[in-house]
């Protein structure tokens, strides 16, 4: 599976999360298949706040 590349642009650049953050949930994302915007909440590196964002913005680009 290839990385998300739309939405690691969305948490850089509308989140502000740096980019060591997103590739230590990227490895676990790879490791475990697990959704990234809830890999990244299990590890508090967002808020439910930034986690609703998210889905948002996954949701926007869906349709």
């Amino acid at each position: 599976m290839r990385e998300p590349t739309q939405l690691v642009d969305y948490l850089e650049q509308e989140l502000s999360l740096a980019p060591a953050t997103i590739q230590m949930a990227l490895k676990q994302w790879q490791e475990h298949r697990g959704p990234l915007p809830i890999i990244l909440w299990q590890y508090g590196f967002i808020t439910l706040e930034q986690l609703d964002k998210i889905f948002d913005f996954i949701e926007t680009k869906e349709r």
